[in-house]
């Protein structure tokens, strides 16, 4: 990318297609202030280094980008609730948690606050903390670091340093993508603190919703066998199922979608009847 102010023009022309997925050139232009012209260019030499796709007259989000962490809080509700709804009883004795940043992570600690007590809970994400924050029993200690105003969470080296310094029963983690190798992020700051998470955890469990599956993304964070059970509203299948398997990840799922009733495990790799 460039250097100057141009590269502080073009970050900002991603951050907004972050939280909106589609704009137009005059718009972009209105917004930095700065001419039509120099905004097709900006956005010539965003599409050339694969961070954006071109439209005419605008531009949208890549599709290999996630969307911001407030719109992701508007999509695939009904999943996350069920998801949130099999998780929190597979805690059950455990004091201490680690949970990493996400719309499916607050959905689980919305729920954990109401089902749960006396936890210590350690936290990166200011979404997970404020859920958390309604049961007086459940301490939350909230991680330094950088923070990433779309995430809504703290990152970086003060963030990994202080994760080395706890141990926790489970860490609780979302992700970008699922696939045969195991489970990704869009965020390379995020992998990184997911994957101090996966070391500092006895057990880790991922929680993610079906659309995961099979998309790829940048940032590796835990290989199939660094992960103990993945909670999701449908069980995968094909090469995904046969992968989780193979690495000894347990599958947590509703076998009918998040509207059927009590949860089932499934040997990865089966397909489950309704």
């Amino acid at each position: 990318m460039a250097t100057g102010k141009k590269a502080t023009r073009q970050r900002r022309i991603v951050e907004v297609l972050g939280t909106q997925p589609t704009l137009r050139v005059s718009d972009l232009a209105a917004q930095l202030d700065v001419s039509t012209e120099t905004v097709r260019r900006d956005l010539d030499e965003l599409t050339d280094a694969g961070l954006i796709s071109r439209t005419y007259g605008g531009a949208v989000r890549r599709l290999s980008l996630e969307p911001g962490l407030n719109e992701r809080h508007t999509l695939w509700v009904p999943q996350r609730q069920c998801i949130a709804r099999l998780a929190v009883p597979l805690l059950a004795g455990a004091k201490h948690i680690m949970i990493g940043s996400g719309s499916t992570t607050v959905h689980v600690s919305n729920r954990l606050a109401f089902e749960m007590n006396n936890l210590t809970v350690v936290a990166h994400s200011f979404g997970v903390a404020t859920a958390l924050a309604m049961n007086p029993t459940i301490t939350v200690l909230i991680a330094p670091g950088h923070y990433h105003a779309q995430e809504g969470a703290l990152h970086g080296a003060q963030t990994l340093r202080f994760l080395e310094g706890y141990r926790a029963d489970w860490a609780i983690l979302g992700a970008s993508g699922l696939k045969e190798d195991g489970a990704s992020d869009a965020l390379i700051e995020a992998a990184e603190v997911y994957a101090a998470m996966v070391r500092r955890a006895a057990r880790v469990m991922v929680v993610a919703d079906s659309s995961k599956f099979d998309e790829p993304f940048p940032a590796h964070y835990a290989a199939w066998d660094d992960i103990d059970v993945l909670v999701t509203e449908t069980p995968p299948k094909g090469a995904l199922a046969r992968a989780i398997a193979a690495g000894g990840a347990r599958v947590v799922a509703h076998a009918s979608g998040p509207a059927a009733g009590e949860p089932q495990a499934f040997a990865a790799g089966t397909t489950p009847t309704a």
